[in-house]
């Protein structure tokens, strides 16, 4: 550490504010931009863009380039993630800075280092606002790390980027294959073409459809109208008593913020050395448990990985029999069924869905032998999932554990 300086990011970058959403005064072309819920600490979600207008020059100042920082102004303050794109157009929104690091400064070393100081408490340093916290634009250039020479920086960071790659890699590899058991699942159980007795077919090969006077829709002859509450129900969280929170401990508590559209997230948790005697069985994750949402955005589905979780209160669990799991999971994955979801959840500033009235709707049932047929299709695909899945969860342990070692300068790298 002894060759090691303390720079301000004011120092070894150039930073803007993005652009003020204004739809009556922007003038100029629409374009895609990223606003403060696009951003996730090292990656982005770019499945919910919105356009703005922006003129020709102003992407200059508020166009992103490969390696630049896009870092949250509000929110989760000083969340951060590096944009990896050449050829995009993209622009950002005034609820997000852009940060671009000097000649004889590593970007992804930054990132790594913005992470380690949201991680330690560091970052929060440089908040302003009793309540609600903001990363200003002058406060984000008084921040000061120390940093080695360009070359320590490219190393300790090459190593990190590794890990995160694979991650991202495994992530990809989910993301086709839970593309595939959703396809599967509408041509089974949306299209009626599951393979009949002869292999081929059921709908377009003539089988039988019957109307059924409950759904009010024809359906395979042997499928049943059945309430889901007949073979589904949402079991909420245990409510833990905060003052029994830890930094670290044995048990880590799984509330709303750890169930993600793109999975179980865990990396910020507090934790308890005991579980409470009262705490239900089911509370008691295991990998394969499929988790949703009940407050906020509502809806949201993801399949634990990882062992010695506690479920907290206003997030549920699937209880259901093992064979119907999977089913369950591609039917609530469907959008008209997040739709659903997000109607019939209550509250004006914050919605909130009933794990009864979440179950509470009338669905054909496919019989048991088609049911079981689905799953030995499947059962690689999500074997597959969770082991990809298990495997981010102990990489990012292992770039965590590194985190501080690497960036305080206590691990070298030869």
């Amino acid at each position: 550490m002894s060759k090691w300086t303390k720079r301000t990011l004011g120092d070894i970058s150039d930073s803007c504010l993005g652009k003020m959403l204004d739809k009556k005064k922007n003038k100029g072309d629409l374009y895609l931009y990223l606003a403060n819920y696009n951003v996730r600490w090292g990656e982005f979600d770019l499945n919910h863009l919105k356009e703005m207008r922006f003129e020709d020059h102003e992407h200059e100042r508020y166009g992103l380039e490969y390696g630049d920082l896009v870092i949250c102004e509000g929110g989760e303050p000083g969340r951060c993630a590096v944009w990896r794109d050449e050829l995009s157009d993209m622009k950002i929104q005034k609820a997000l800075h852009r940060l671009r690091v000097k000649k004889g400064f590593d970007y992804n070393f930054l990132f790594y280092r913005m992470l380690l100081a949201h991680r330690t408490g560091e970052l929060s340093n440089y908040f302003i606002g009793s309540t609600i916290k903001h990363l200003t634009g002058v406060s984000l250039r008084q921040v000061e790390f120390e940093f080695p020479n360009l070359k320590t920086q490219t190393s300790i960071a090459s190593i990190l980027r590794l890990l995160d790659k694979k991650i991202e890699l495994n992530n990809q590899i989910n993301t086709e294959l839970e593309a595939m058991a959703k396809t599967l699942y509408d041509y089974w159980f949306v299209q009626f073409d599951f393979p009949d007795a002869d292999g081929q077919p059921y709908k377009s090969s003539g089988g039988k459809m019957v109307y059924n006077e409950v759904l009010k829709r024809e359906i395979p002859e042997g499928w049943a109208a059945e309430k889901l509450s007949e073979n589904l129900s949402i079991g909420s969280g245990y409510s833990f008593n905060s003052r029994e929170y830890t930094t670290s401990g044995t048990y880590k508590i799984i509330t709303i913020k750890n169930v993600q559209d793109y999975g179980l997230t865990t990396d910020n948790t507090d934790f308890v050395d005991r579980i409470p005697d009262k705490i239900p069985d089911y509370c008691k994750l295991e990998k394969g448990d499929i988790l949703i949402s009940l407050t906020g955005n509502v809806g949201r589905l993801c399949i634990v990985n990882e062992d010695n979780l506690l479920l907290n209160q206003r997030v549920g669990k699937f209880l259901c029999k093992d064979t119907l799991k999977v089913y369950f999971y591609l039917l609530f994955l469907r959008p008209e069924s997040r739709m659903r979801l997000e109607n019939i959840a209550t509250g004006s500033s914050q919605k909130n869905l009933s794990p009864i009235d979440t179950v509470n709707l009338y669905q054909a049932l496919p019989s048991e032998g088609t049911i079981l047929n689905f799953n030995s299709r499947v059962a690689s695909i999500f074997e597959s999932i969770l082991n990809n899945s298990v495997e981010n969860q102990q990489l990012s342990s292992l770039r965590d554990w590194l985190l501080p070692m690497l960036l305080n300068g206590q691990v070298t790298v030869k």
